[in-house]
């Protein structure tokens, strides 16, 4: 079978229990490229073994990073994923149908797709955290992430349509893991807000994540997902507060300069 003009870029670093798993499942394609931040396992030598297109640089800004990863690519389209992420088999056919049609008559130029994350065995799909669709699929000529250090906006340029096959994201080992992910990313938000010069105020520090709670436990259905409900809108509010939190306490280092 003719494969598609397709690059998969992926982002890596000592990813050797993830990426061959995730580059098994986009073999189809017909150029996948990998963007190692100095990885000291084995992930490089067994990512050799999918592609020869690996390439090296220290990971600094998220969104200039990928950036250079899809500069990378030598086809117009591009997958974007994570090492341990993966794609499903109904999404693999749902690709290869729309870059078909694409080429006969184009319409959009990037496509959401949905994530379905699991923590451990237990998949994530109440609190907003599915479908949760992502700008992965695009035409690196239209499409770019602004220069954030965590969560980069995306600036696309014309429209952007919807795929219903999912992205499988293996994202959190179990909930210590989901945890850590927030410690690590809050401390990337609140340096990115402190470089944005964003306002603190005890106001925002308790609203802010109240109402992220009762967004996703009520409005985003985490109530009908017991206790997992529970536990990942608690997730998403802490997430808030410790990020306001440490951009105080960024503000307060500032004070003591």
């Amino acid at each position: 079978m003719e494969k598609p003009n397709l690059s998969v870029a992926v982002i890596v670093k000592n990813e050797e229990r993830n990426i061959s798993d995730c580059l098994k499942t986009v073999a189809w394609a017909d150029e996948i490229v990998i963007l190692d931040d100095h990885s000291t396992d084995k992930t490089v030598e067994i990512a050799r073994s999918f592609t020869d297109k690996i390439h090296e640089r220290k990971m600094d800004v998220e969104g200039t990073h990928r950036n250079y990863l899809y500069s990378l690519c030598s086809n117009e389209w591009v997958l974007s994923l994570d090492a341990d992420e993966r794609v499903a088999p109904e999404l693999k056919r749902e690709i290869v149908e729309t870059l078909k049609k694409e080429r006969e008559s184009p319409r959009h130029n990037a496509y959401s797709i949905p994530i379905k994350t699991y923590i451990g065995d237990k998949w994530a799909q109440c609190a907003g955290w599915y479908p949760a669709p992502k700008v992965r699929l695009f035409r690196k000529s239209k499409f770019r992430y602004d220069d954030s250090e965590v969560h980069p906006r995306i600036y696309l340029d014309g429209s952007s349509g919807f795929l219903k096959g999912d992205i499988i994201h293996y994202g959190f080992k179990d909930l210590a893991d989901l945890f850590r992910n927030v410690n690590e990313q809050t401390t990337l938000q609140a340096i990115e807000w402190h470089r944005q010069g964003k306002k603190f105020s005890l106001f925002t520090l308790f609203r802010t994540p109240i109402d992220r709670f009762i967004r996703k436990y009520f409005f985003k259905g985490g109530i009908k997902g017991g206790l997992l409900g529970l536990i990942l809108s608690l997730a998403d509010s802490l997430y808030q507060f410790q990020s306001y939190t440490k951009l105080w306490e960024l503000y307060g280092k500032d004070k003591k300069r």
